[in-house]
């Protein structure tokens, strides 16, 4: 998964908790841009954050490797925040 491509804007899912954002794994973000690490270990990835009603609450940035494409065999869920 390392080398997957996922396009600018794509809506993309956390696989993992960031209790720091209060956000958790299975959270639907959209990626909306690529941050370069300074140390060349990883990229990191700016993600925009949005309600249920489309309302935009945040914008984080975590690790490359925490962000995983939506799947046709995956369904959205909501829970409060």
């Amino acid at each position: 998964m390392k080398n997957l491509t996922i396009p600018l804007y794509s809506r993309v899912s956390l696989n993992r908790d960031f209790p720091e954002y209060r956000l958790g794994e299975g959270d639907i973000a959209t990626f909306i841009d690529i941050v370069p690490d300074p140390e060349g270990l990883e990229e990191g990835y700016i993600l925009e954050v949005f309600n249920a009603l489309g309302e935009s609450i945040d914008v984080v940035t975590v690790p490359k490797s925490a962000v995983s494409p939506l799947r046709s065999n995956e369904i959205l869920s909501v829970r409060s925040r």
